[in-house]
């Protein structure tokens, strides 16, 4: 059975806890939770729109260059 860990809630910030046994500080809060979960999407989006980016130039230069050299024969 797990056993719930010891908290004890940070002073002037209610969506704040701190692990009394790591000391460490937990954001409790759903909604900064999802917030972030959204910028990690964002991000890897990003990555992913950017390496399109550089393919889709490549190919078009790649094209430009077929078309250059059918043009001059």
């Amino acid at each position: 059975m797990a056993r719930k860990k010891k908290t004890a809630k940070v002073e002037d910030n209610p969506e704040l806890e701190r692990d009394l046994s790591t000391n460490a500080i937990i954001n409790t809060s759903m909604t900064a939770y999802q917030i972030r979960l959204n910028q990690i999407e964002k991000a890897k989006l990003d990555v992913q729109q950017t390496e399109d980016i550089v393919q889709l130039k490549k190919d078009v230069e790649e094209i430009k260059t077929l078309l250059q050299e059918i043009a001059s024969k």
